[in-house]
């Protein structure tokens, strides 16, 4: 293995003042300490001193490159952003860290303009090239994060006991004796310690994988080596690539290592088991379709839209904190819908916060303005912008006047072309805000009057749903209907809210630009009751479905079962982690990560007969047989700090409701590093196109107590490759587990109701 270094580092003012080290002060919301910042030499890792360093007081922690998103210059988080330490630190010494995944922010503060740019412009440069090495680079440079943080004295090497601790640390647990047999063997200066590189070594002696050699025997003729026939034949047998040939030669080369003889044409194990373990040629998920790669031309109504729920919470719908940094991660996470919840403000300025409770207030104005910034930073096809408008005519005005000022040619304030007889699609708005909301009169009618209208949330009429989350709000607000500001109401283009009344009267009086929000349980129960009613509504018309109010917690309901019944804006709370963001994430994975993805064409057509709660009866009904091996598990993080895992797989089905299955694994007793099972996970899925597969990883606890999580990856379907393949686990926070992975063994095939599956 080569060890990950920065190039041309002593040509670059900027690395050469990171690795002379700065002191910075680090910021909390409650405290602010001076720390010693420093670069490691030849690496991608920031060291920095604190009280409790990776293994316990007086040391250091680290933060690698590869951990980091952005860098902001200046007052540019909400902390920077507070009067007090506005004033106490200029903004040209102040500069923010954007770690994966959500809401992670670090807030530091230099001694000089000139440092400050010199570690932004830095870590920039870091961040860069982390994003462009390959994978074997990668690998290394995280055992080499590994090796910086267990290197307590930072002297460069590890002795034995270090390493041990190491080892536990890296949930790998073996006899003592067989680890200084392997100690000894990379220990080639013979100093009884470990330097980096030969430290890299040592772990790669540990991490040979028998069930890949296993895998390399059954194609290869001598047994060291794939011959270019002997690839191919394994790439359509097992792979079932139909490009095999040219795909056999492209692999080859693109896998062999650098000491290898170029002209031999032929694979070894290492190069298979590069090629297996990457990103694009070994994952699970298709390449293809992690790119754009649907029509885009169609309705917007034939489109699934990411969309959030009471965006600028962080955290619970009672006590909460409001924040602008909620819009940026949902932004960031492909985000298409997000909700602004609007209440007067006390000094005539409109606040964001959720009404009737103790949950913090921001500017609405500053979340126009964060609108305006993030909006396309991941994607350009259209954001909508769902307003709960709860303010007097004159804050309206307001928010209707920082709507055309902030957000300028980006917000759509009149139809593309006349009244439509069908709404325009994502490709004809790219770049737009649209703005969701209540409106006086139709797109057709010139100015209208005044008119009074529900300020609450749910469109829907609700004299059923008794858990209505606007009912409960009604309840307790005086003024249950405001007039419409007519300045707010002419933004209002596409998304017109408008009760709902059922279907027959929706087809009879409702224009395609006039659509409804139902709370989860009504939503639910018409997917149930009137499931091909409800799939050909929203054929034309755009529904929004939102968490029932007692979600006072911030959970969140199966996105997946309104998905069934063809539901586009299915609103789920962002900042909460768990199965259902993990399958709004798997979903909109595909595509580009645009945020928008193609419904299937049974979902699409005015006339379909498609019914979620009887699949069987619909016309193009063709169940699949699925079957995973689940073959083995690598480098599994820890769950708890001093405990080897003992880990287990559940594969789960989500989908209709007569796909919905879990099978798990077995346990393997205290191995998180390697572990094996080698088990057969057998499905059928009836309705394809709306199946997300689910792999989840868990460290097995006793009788009566709650599995620990440790990874999970979550895709549609028909996003899955067969063969012997790869999956790279993601965190509860759905960011990358560095090495994590799973091995696994796929087929997919017809399957025939008349055959009893085996």
């Amino acid at each position: 293995m080569d060890l990950p270094t920065v190039s041309d580092r002593q040509d670059d003012d900027n690395l050469q003042v990171m690795m002379a080290g700065s002191n910075l002060i680090k910021m909390r919301s409650y405290w602010k300490k001076r720390r010693h910042f420093r670069l490691f030499s030849h690496s991608m890792t920031i060291m920095y001193h604190s009280n409790k360093g990776f293994f316990g007081k007086g040391g250091h922690s680290t933060i690698s490159a590869a951990e980091l998103e952005s860098v902001r210059e200046g007052h540019q988080s909400e902390q920077f952003a507070l009067p007090g330490i506005a004033a106490e630190f200029p903004e040209d010494l102040c500069f923010t860290l954007v770690f994966r995944g959500r809401q992670q922010l670090m807030d530091l503060v230099a001694e000089s303009p000139e440092e400050a740019q010199a570690w932004i412009q830095g870590i920039r440069t870091l961040i860069k090239q982390a994003e462009e090495m390959g994978e074997s680079e990668s690998r290394d440079q995280w055992v080499m994060d590994w090796f910086l943080k267990a290197d307590k004295n930072a002297d460069g090497r590890l002795e034995f006991k270090e390493t041990c601790k190491l080892l536990k640390m890296m949930n790998i647990d073996m006899e003592e004796d067989h680890a200084f047999r392997v100690f000894t063997m990379a220990d080639k200066s013979a100093s009884t310690g470990l330097e980096k590189e030969e430290f890299v070594q040592f772990y790669s002696m540990l991490t040979q994988r028998d069930e890949v050699w296993s895998v390399f025997q059954d194609y290869s003729e001598d047994g060291d080596t794939l011959t270019f026939e002997e690839l191919e034949s394994f790439l359509a047998q097992e792979q079932k690539e139909e490009r095999s040939a040219e795909y056999a030669k492209e692999l080859i080369k693109r896998y062999k290592p650098s000491d290898e003889n170029d002209n031999q044409e032929v694979m070894s194990v290492d190069g298979f088991k590069t090629y297996l373990f990457s990103q694009d040629d070994g994952s699970i998920f298709t390449p293809r379709y992690r790119e754009p790669y649907q029509e885009m031309n169609k309705p917007l109504s034939h489109y699934f839209i990411s969309t959030s729920h009471n965006t600028y919470l962080m955290a619970d719908q009672l006590v909460g904190p409001s924040s602008i940094e909620a819009y940026i991660q949902a932004f960031k996470r492909g985000c298409r819908c997000i909700e602004v919840d609007c209440w007067d403000g006390s000094d005539g300025q409109p606040v964001v916060y959720h009404g009737h409770t103790l949950t913090s207030k921001i500017l609405y104005k500053d979340v126009i303005d964060t609108i305006a910034e993030y909006a396309f930073e991941v994607s350009d096809f259209p954001v909508i912008i769902s307003i709960e408008n709860h303010c007097n005519v004159e804050q309206q005005t307001i928010m209707a006047q920082y709507l055309v000022e902030i957000l300028g040619k980006k917000l759509l304030d009149s139809p593309l072309d006349g009244v439509p007889e069908e709404l325009p699609s994502p490709e004809d708005l790219k770049g737009m805000i649209l703005v969701k909301a209540k409106k006086i009169g139709r797109l057709e009618e010139d100015d209208q009057p005044a008119a009074e209208g529900s300020d609450g949330e749910d469109d829907y009429d609700t004299s059923e749903d008794g858990d209505s989350e606007s009912e409960e709000r009604k309840q307790s607000d005086s003024r249950s209907t405001a007039t419409l500001s007519s300045e707010l109401s002419d933004l209002v283009v596409y998304c017109k809210s408008v009760p709902f009344r059922g279907f027959q009267n929706a087809l009879q009086n409702y224009e395609c630009y006039e659509m409804s929000s139902f709370s989860e349980n009504k939503a639910k129960k018409l997917v149930k009751d009137e499931g091909a009613d409800f799939v050909r509504h929203n054929t034309k018309h755009l529904s929004r479905i939102y968490p029932k109010g007692i979600r006072t917690d911030s959970s969140n309901f199966r996105p997946h079962e309104m998905w069934n019944g063809g539901c586009q804006l299915v609103a789920l709370n962002f900042q909460t982690a768990g199965i259902s963001m993990d399958l709004n994430d798997g979903l909109f994975a595909q595509n580009g990560g645009s945020g928008y993805v193609l419904k299937p064409d049974f979902m699409r057509d005015e006339s379909t007969d498609f019914d979620p709660e009887r699949p069987e009866d619909f016309e193009s009904y063709h169940p699949l047989s699925l079957s995973i091996r689940v073959i083995s598990g690598q480098q599994l993080p820890k769950v708890k700090e001093r405990s080897i895992v003992d880990p287990l797989v559940r594969v789960e089905i989500y989908g209709v409701p007569k796909d919905e299955e879990q099978q798990q694994t077995t346990t393997v007793s205290n191995n998180g590093f390697n572990p094996v099972w080698n088990e057969t996970l057998d499905f059928v899925v009836r309705i394809p196109e709306l199946a997300l597969v689910r792999f989840v990883v868990e460290d097995n606890e006793m009788v009566g107590l709650t599995n620990g999580f440790i990874g999970q990856f979550t895709l549609p379907f028909d996003c899955i490759r067969v063969g012997y393949r790869h999956i790279n686990l993601l965190s509860e926070d759905g960011t990358d587990v560095p090495q994590a992975s799973l091995f696994v063994h796929v087929k997919i095939e017809e399957y025939s109701e008349d055959v009893e599956m085996q």
